[in-house]
C-alpha cells in the first residue's frame, strides 16, 4: 500500500469504556469486537502484522531461557504495546486522524502512521541543503514555510515497549481527549490544535518488535540484564550482546546469536545507526521519504534506556545543526520544566532538572540523518523501563510504574507541543540570515 492509501479516517467517539479481551491481550472498548473478530483470523494466519517464525523466538530461538519470556502477572488495560494490538487499535479507534501504510519493514511488515490536520502545501523552490547555501530555509520549505508540523515516533529499536504505549494513549487523547486510562488532557487537545499537521508513527521497526514476544515484561526489581537481553541480545553462552557493544555489528547475524534482540530489523541492522548514504534499510527509507513529504519542524524519537544513576526520563542532545543549538535547549528547558513541574524528575529545582547542559550528547545517527535531510530537530528522549528499577541522585531506589511511565509520556507530549506552536518552527528558529 503507498502513502496516499488511507485505511481508516472517520468521525470521533467520545471516551470509552474499556473491557479486557484477553484472547488478544489488549484493553478494546466495546464497539470494537466486530472488528477484532477479523483481526484475530488475519493475525492468526500471519498476515503481515506480526506473523511467521519471528514473532516465535521459542522456535526460531530454542535457547532463550523461558523465564526470560515471563510476562507480568497484571498487565493494564491501557498497555497496548504488541504489533497485533496496535493494529487493532489503529484500525477500531482511529476516526478523526487518517491511517496510513507509510512503508514496509525488512521483514515485510507494513509501517502504519496516523496523520491528523493539514500539511505544508506547495513546494520549495530547492534542496534543504540548497536553502542552507541561499540563508533562506523558507525556499525549501515553501509557501506554508509558517506551519507547525510535528512527528512523534516510537520503538526504533523494538524491544522498548514504553514509547509505544504512550504514542497509543497519545493517539487516544487525540481521538476522544481521554487517554487509555479515561484520564483527559486538556492541555494536549488545547495545544494539538495549535499544530497544523501532527503525524504519529506508534511502531517503526515493526520486525524487532515481532520479535520480542512479551506484551509486558515482569518486573525484575534492580536488575536489568532480562531487559537488555530482549532488547540488544544475547550470544550463544546467553552473555549479554550489550549497549553499546551491539553497534559494533551492524548487520547482525542472527545464527550467531542465541537471540539477537529488538534492536535490529530481519536484516540484522538497528537502523538507528543505518548506513545514511549507501545501502539504506526500508525503515530509513520511509522515514527520510516522509520527512521529505512532509517537512517536519520537531520530530519526537521515543526510546527506553535512561540511566539507572537518575532514573527518570531525560532528552538527549543530538548532533544536529549548530545553528539549532539555541532551539534546542529552548526545548530542553520547557520538557524537562514541564517533567519536573509534574513531579516526574528527581528534584523539583528547575535550575537542575531543566538546565540544558545537563542533556548527554548523542552522536551521528538517525536523528541527525533526518535533520540534514529535512532541516527537523529530531531529538530522541529516553524513558526508564517498566522491568526494573533504578535509583535516584541520592541513590534511592526508584522504581517507574506503567501509570506513571504513561503519564511522563503524555506530559512530554503536551510540553513538545507547546512548545512547536509557541516557537514557531524550524522558519523561525534557524532561519537562515536572508529575512
Amino acid at each position: 500500500m503507498s502513502y496516499n492509501e488511507t485505511l481508516r479516517g472517520n468521525r470521533s467517539p467520545s471516551c470509552f469504556r474499556q473491557v479486557a479481551l484477553s484472547t488478544i491481550k489488549v484493553a478494546l472498548p466495546v464497539f470494537w469486537r466486530g472488528c477484532v473478530l477479523t483481526l484475530l483470523v488475519a493475525a492468526g494466519s500471519g498476515a503481515g502484522y506480526g506473523g511467521g517464525p519471528a514473532n516465535e523466538p521459542q522456535r526460531a530461538f530454542p535457547n532463550v531461557p523461558r523465564d526470560y519470556l515471563r510476562e507480568a502477572d497484571t498487565i493494564p488495560e491501557f498497555w497496548v504495546s504488541t504489533v497485533e494490538g496496535v493494529h487493532a487499535f489503529l484500525l477500531a479507534r482511529v476516526h478523526k486522524g487518517t491511517l496510513a501504510v507509510i512503508g514496509t519493514s525488512a521483514g515485510g511488515r507494513p509501517i502504519e502512521a496516523v496523520f491528523y490536520g493539514r500539511g505544508r502545501q506547495g513546494n520549495g523552490t530547492t534542496t534543504f541543503s540548497g536553502s542552507l547555501g541561499a540563508k533562506d530555509v523558507k525556499a525549501y520549505y515553501g509557501p506554508d514555510y509558517g506551519k507547525r508540523v510535528y512527528v512523534a515516533m516510537a520503538a526504533v529499536h523494538g524491544g522498548e515497549f514504553e514509547g509505544i504505549v504512550g504514542l497509543v494513549n497519545l493517539l487516544a487523547v487525540l481521538e476522544s481527549g481521554c487517554d487509555l486510562r479515561g484520564r483527559t488532557w486538556p492541555g494536549i487537545v488545547a495545544q494539538a490544535a495549535r499544530i497544523d499537521r501532527i503525524i504519529v508513527i506508534p511502531i517503526v521497526n515493526m520486525d524487532g518488535r515481532a520479535r520480542v514476544p512479551l506484551r509486558m515484561e515482569a518486573f525484575r526489581g534492580t536488575d536489568g540484564t532480562i531487559s537488555q537481553y530482549l532488547n540488544t541480545g544475547g550470544w550463544p553462552s546467553g552473555e549479554l550482546i550489550g549497549w553499546p557493544e551491539c553497534k559494533a555489528f551492524i548487520p547482525l547475524e542472527f545464527s550467531s546469536t542465541q537471540f539477537p534482540g529488538g534492536y535490529p530489523n530481519d536484516n540484522g541492522v538497528n537502523f538507528m545507526h543505518d548506513d545514511f548514504l549507501g545501502a539504506r534499510q526500508p525503515e530509513t527509507q520511509a522515514l527520510l521519504e516522509l520527512a521529505a513529504r512532509e517537512r517536519p519542524d520537531l520530530i519526537l524519537n521515543l526510546h527506553t534506556g535512561v540511566g539507572s544513576e537518575d532514573y527518570h526520563p531525560r532528552m538527549i542532545r543530538p548532533m544536529l545543526e549548530e545553528a539549532l543549538t539555541p532551539a534546542f535547549n529552548g526545548f530542553y528547558r520547557a520538557v524537562h520544566t514541564g517533567l519536573t513541574r509534574a513531579g516526574l524528575q528527581g528534584s523539583r529545582d528547575l535550575s537542575i532538572e531543566a538546565d540544558p547542559s545537563r542533556a548527554p550528547r548523542g552522536v551521528y545517527n538517525l536523528d541527525t540523518a533526518l535533520d540534514l535531510h529535512c532541516g527537523a530537530m529530531s531529538v530522541v528522549i529516553e524513558f526508564p523501563s517498566h522491568g526494573y528499577a533504578g535509583q535516584n541522585q541520592k541513590g534511592e531506589m526508584v522504581v517507574q510504574s506503567p501509570d506513571k511511565l504513561v503519564t511522563a509520556e503524555l506530559v512530554v507530549q503536551e510540553e513538545a507541543m507547546r512548545y512547536l506552536a509557541d516557537a514557531g518552527g524550524r522558519s523561525r528558529w534557524a532561519a537562515g540570515t536572508k529575512q
